[in-house]
């Protein structure tokens, strides 16, 4: 059976010379990404990799026009991100109706939590560290409110009624015991503490598959798409649960020696992990708690299991990492 080729592979191939000086010799899909469409290219010039958008992922073009200056200007400072590749200075590119970025292909093997070690958290650490620091240099303005605006205690105590709801009406009762622990964590935690915390310009996507390490260094940041104006904080929560959490343990160890790396390069308040790890919860426990999450793929439900855990350990947080 005849693959038809993508159209902005042909594209490429007619005028990848003219537009990026590059000749395109052959192309490999790669699978990973939800929605947007990537290839690995080889060139004359080495191998690249092409990126294209799906509208319902990115609607904001000047958002994520502003995220992937944002990637462009910290590869030029060395930090270890791609390149992008622009024309007439411009990063992201345009056929017909479809986006799409060309930036260099990073080498470095996707690490997961099980295989994960301390050197490496801390080297990660020391990254994202660096990362915030750059990006909040006053380079670019600060923004009136960050993405991320917690609802009120009350609010979402409705939504977590309404899943439980759902989820009988679906018959999905064996889903209903891990719905009610995030609604009796909702009714305790002190949810105005959330806004109290700084905001800057964040990755807000760091997790396993976005980052590349090879032997103990981190070799390359991807995925800035998300970029925006959020709490850092929620990154560093984010690391720490994406690989210190592993076969239900929070290793705190991991923890330790990533905020050790964390802290050469930037500031974060000592003891300061348990409250930016209950902003971790409440922020994404709604996305990966629902009446259909017997549904969920590998990677939604590692998601899930995390927030599963943390709302049930939320009392222990501060006896295990208070002091971090």
């Amino acid at each position: 059976m005849e693959h038809r080729i993508p159209p902005i592979l042909l594209e490429l191939q007619k005028n990848s010379q003219q537009l990026f000086g590059f000749k395109l010799y052959s192309w490999e899909p790669i699978s990973l990404g939800w929605l947007n469409l990537k290839w690995k290219l080889v060139t004359d010039r080495g191998k690249f990799l092409l990126k294209v958008y799906h509208t319902q992922r990115f609607s904001n073009i000047d958002v994520l026009s502003r995220a992937l200056q944002q990637q462009q200007r910290l590869h030029n400072t060395g930090f270890p991100c791609p390149e992008l590749l622009t024309v007439k200075e411009e990063v992201l590119h345009r056929f017909h109706d479809e986006k799409f970025i060309i930036m260099r292909f990073c080498p470095g093997k996707i690490v997961k939590p099980k295989y994960m070690n301390k050197q490496q958290m801390y080297e990660l650490g020391t990254v994202t560290g660096k990362m915030h620091r750059i990006l909040n240099d006053s380079s670019i303005s600060v923004e009136s409110n960050p993405q991320f605006i917690p609802q009120s205690r009350n609010e979402r105590l409705f939504h977590w009624n309404n899943v439980i709801e759902d989820a009988k009406n679906n018959d999905k009762a064996h889903l209903i015991s891990n719905i009610e622990l995030q609604l009796r964590l909702t009714e305790t935690i002190d949810v105005d503490s959330f806004g109290k915390s700084t905001a800057g310009w964040t990755h807000r996507d760091l997790w396993v598959d976005n980052l590349l390490f090879y032997d103990n260094k981190v070799s390359a940041v991807l995925d800035f798409d998300r970029l925006n104006f959020d709490y850092p904080e929620l990154d560093v929560a984010r690391a720490i649960m994406s690989w210190a959490f592993y076969d239900g343990i929070l290793r705190t160890d991991f923890a330790s020696a990533y905020l050790a790396g964390y802290r050469k390069e930037n500031e974060y308040r000592n003891g300061m992990l348990v409250d930016s790890l209950r902003m971790l919860w409440y922020l994404e426990s709604v996305w990966w708690i629902n009446s259909q999450m017997d549904l969920h793929n590998d990677i939604q439900v590692r998601f899930a299991e995390e927030m599963i855990w943390l709302a049930q350990n939320d009392e222990k947080l501060q006896k295990a990492v208070g002091g971090l």
